[in-house]
Parts: C-alpha cells; sequence; structure tokens
C-alpha cells in the first residue's frame, strides 16, 4: 500500500521553500546588482572629501556625497536618536533655516552609547560632509518608491555630551548580497531536507508492526506461556 503524503504540512513546507528560494534569487538578481551600481558610484566621488567647501544642497543630489559643506540651523524643531552599529546611536536633529538656505536640514550631532540621551544644542552654524540620511523605508518599499533619499549634515564638531562622528569612509559599505543570496539557497535545501527525513522517520514509524498483545485462553481464561515438564 502506497504511504499518504499529509498534504498540508507539505504545502506549508513547500511555500516556505518557494519563499526562500525567491528571496535567494532576489538577492542575487535585483538587491547585487544595485550595490555593484551604488559601489561604482561611490568610486566615482572617492575625490569629494578633498574638494572645496559648499553650501549644504537645498535639494538631493548624490553626486554631493561626502562633499565638505556648511549650513546654518536658526533652530533645532525635533531630535532622535538612531543606531550606528558599534558607536551606539547616533543623535540627528531637524533644523530649520532660513529661506536663503533650502527648505530645512538635517545635521547629524554626534553619537552616544546612552538610548535616553538628549543632548542640549541652540542651532548656529554646522560644518562637516554630505551624508544620506536614515532611509526608514522597508527594502521592499524601496522596490517601488524612486523617490532620491534625502541628505544630511554630518556635523565635524559634536555637540556638548556626545562623541565625534566618524569620518567618511568610502571603503565600509558592504556588499554582502552574493553571500545572502547563497544563505537562502542553503535554508532552502536544509528545510526540504529536513522535511524528506521527517516524512521517512514518520511511515517507518506506521509501518512498524505492533507489538503481541496477550489475550484470552479458551473460555475466557487467561493463557499461560508453556513451561517446561518437570
Amino acid at each position: 500500500m502506497t504511504r499518504r503524503i499529509p498534504l498540508i504540512p507539505t504545502a506549508i513546507v513547500a511555500l516556505a521553500v518557494a519563499a526562500m528560494i525567491g528571496l535567494g534569487l532576489w538577492q542575487l538578481m535585483v538587491r547585487l546588482p544595485q550595490k555593484q551600481a551604488q559601489l561604482a558610484q561611490l568610486a566615482q566621488l572617492a575625490a569629494n572629501p578633498a574638494k572645496p567647501e559648499i553650501a549644504f544642497p537645498r535639494l538631493p543630489d548624490d553626486r554631493l556625497l561626502f562633499r565638505k559643506a556648511s549650513g546654518y540651523c536658526v533652530a533645532p524643531v525635533t531630535g532622535k536618536l538612531t543606531g550606528a552599529g558599534s558607536a551606539g546611536f547616533r543623535y540627528i536633529v531637524e533644523c530649520r533655516t532660513g529661506g536663503a538656505e533650502g527648505p530645512g536640514m538635517l545635521v547629524q550631532l554626534g553619537t552616544t552609547r546612552d538610548p535616553m540621551a538628549k543632548p542640549e544644542w541652540p542651532g548656529g552654524a554646522v560644518s562637516g560632509y554630505v551624508s544620506h540620511a536614515p532611509d526608514g523605508r522597508s527594502m521592499l518599499a524601496s522596490l517601488f518608491d524612486r523617490t532620491p533619499k534625502r541628505l544630511m549634515l554630518v556635523a565635524d564638531t559634536p555637540a556638548p555630551g556626545l562623541a565625534p562622528n566618524a569620518a567618511p569612509d568610502l571603503s565600509s559599505v558592504p556588499n554582502n548580497h552574493l553571500a545572502y543570496g547563497v544563505q537562502w539557497f542553503l535554508f532552502a535545501a536544509v528545510a526540504t531536507v529536513i522535511y524528506v527525513l521527517a516524512l521517512r522517520w514518520r511511515g517507518r514509524k506506521s509501518s512498524s508492526p505492533l507489538p503481541a498483545r496477550e489475550g484470552p485462553g479458551v473460555g475466557g481464561e487467561r493463557s499461560e506461556p508453556p513451561t517446561a515438564a518437570k
């Protein structure tokens, strides 16, 4: 008799494996080319840190990344902490600026390891370098939303109570999407092997003979095993 394969668990595992393979293909076919294009663009910007200082740009322009820039914060409007990896957190303020300097400006004032830090900073002149502001969009949303990333001024002098920001390092941008893709394929393979082994174990368990049970003997009496004659 052919062993029946459970439909619902098999369908769930098949969908999970298909999703893992899809994520692996997405890493290799979408994210890897995007990162390679980004790294190629960064290579073209390698000379930007040595160029003369400019006024902080009013509109997003990735050609100005890592350029030295300056701006004036009339007054800080909001401030928040965002993750900064091994540095802990970075403190970023939204500044109100004058009409001549455009519609507001984001400034990264420094880093801290205190998750409750609320530095006091009154605003004023700021100099540093141009960087991308943190992007709150998910990876899926970024595929369909082509809005340019907002720029931010990373201050070269920290606000009181904060540690200095790291200097721009173009070589620090990782390119791990090939490894991510291979990782998803390995996850799919491992999930498939584990499920096949579980099905085999289930089949062996269901086909193993049941242990013999002692039943009543003739006339309703329990039969006793024969004993050797004395």
